[in-house]
């Protein structure tokens, strides 16, 4: 199958309400529509995760960002520029357009601009955020490659993307850093 097969297959998955699992710019993720309450409920079934525990968002570009977060701190394009080492997901607040049980109930969401082919081109396709959340049972370890995942997740979602299937080398979660209204920047995960 060719990747752009493969990415019509998933955005139209996600635009029918489907959940996803594919390869991100990280670890494995689970995916769906953002902006969909209902599939954002599911993959906190599918993962058997608290809802209190907010889950992160992919967008493909700075423009697509401001989508999603009211006032982009000055800060945050600083970060955003200078952490092409690892990728970084930033906690911002001030989340708008994103289905309520993705939003954390200070109003914050989990945000960050994938550079990865796949997944960059995935967000750019589907035109609106995706939800990235690691392909794993709460409480388990993160699903490095594809050969990682947990039998129940495969089996739950609605489409399980080809791309990277065959990797087998060492992948880590982001970094997550959180920026407070007064310009407080706290790492939660380095």
């Amino acid at each position: 199958m060719t990747q752009e097969q493969d990415i019509k297959n998933a955005v139209e998955t996600m635009r029918k309400g489907g959940i996803i699992l594919y390869p991100t710019d990280t670890v494995w993720g689970i995916g769906c529509d953002a902006t969909n309450a209902e599939a954002v409920k599911r993959v906190y079934e599918i993962k058997q995760r608290d809802d209190s525990k907010a889950l992160i968002c992919l967008v493909d570009s700075d423009a697509r960002l401001q989508r999603y977060v009211r006032n982009v701190p000055d800060v945050a394009w600083q970060l955003i520029d200078c952490t092409t080492e690892r990728p970084t997901t930033l906690i911002l607040d001030g989340a708008v357009n994103l289905a309520p049980n993705l939003i954390a109930d200070d109003g914050s969401i989990g945000i960050r601009i994938t550079n990865e082919p796949f997944s960059k081109e995935l967000c750019y396709r589907f035109q609106k955020a995706v939800v990235s959340t690691s392909a794993n049972i709460s409480g388990e370890p993160a699903a490095q490659n594809y050969c990682d995942i947990d039998s129940r997740i495969v089996e739950a979602v609605d489409y399980v993307c080809f791309a990277r299937r065959q990797e087998h080398k060492p992948h880590q979660p982001s970094c997550i850093i959180r920026l407070r209204p007064d310009g407080q920047v706290e790492i939660i995960r380095k």
